[in-house]
């Protein structure tokens, strides 16, 4: 790979370990070389760090597929996912998948990420569907601005949500930074 592969989406190797762009800039000032910046996420770790390519400097592509999947259900060893195509069980330890365990429901498809054969992620719908199992009543004349109260979803989630928002409501919350998005 050279610098304009590094893009959106893109799975290279550094030290040995599959890193995701997140983010990309090309830079280019007068009288200099181009220089793309570039956030990037460990595909196994899930850390980000912040990397400037240089012009000319080679990037190896990550030997990364990807892989259609369910989650199956979530128990004290870890998070269990099916592959559509094998009917494979995939198990990951919860310390992988914590941070997306929220965001977890029956049947939820997913992609399974896989690193020299091995899988060592998930990625998850940019937005899910969640039923709101507690949600304190509005009160009556705190509707001036954008109010919100806290309601708890069914996987255990808490999240901020209009004062609308009832019990049995089902919302649509961004997994990217667990907030509320709108009702279904």
């Amino acid at each position: 790979m050279d610098l304009n592969d590094v893009k959106l989406g893109a799975v290279v190797l550094m030290n040995g370990e599959p890193f995701q762009v997140i983010w990309s800039n090309r830079m280019r000032t007068a009288q200099r070389k181009p220089v793309m910046q570039a956030k990037l996420r460990n595909v196994i770790t899930g850390k980000v760090l912040e990397y400037s390519f240089k012009f000319g400097e080679k990037v190896e592509s990550a030997d990364v597929t990807r892989e259609n999947a369910n989650f199956l259900y979530a128990d004290d060893e870890g998070t269990h996912f099916m592959n559509n195509e094998t009917f494979e069980t995939i198990d990951f330890d919860k310390e992988i998948t914590a941070e997306q365990e929220p965001f977890l429901t029956e049947g939820l498809k997913v992609i399974i990420l896989r690193f020299n054969g091995k899988p060592v992620g998930v990625d998850l719908p940019i937005k899910v569907d969640l039923k709101v199992v507690e949600a304190p009543p509005g009160v009556t004349g705190n509707s001036g601005g954008n109010v919100t109260k806290p309601v708890k979803l069914e996987t255990g989630l808490s999240v901020q949500a209009p004062m609308f928002i009832k019990e049995g409501d089902i919302i649509r919350v961004d997994t990217r930074e667990g907030t509320y998005v709108e009702r279904v």
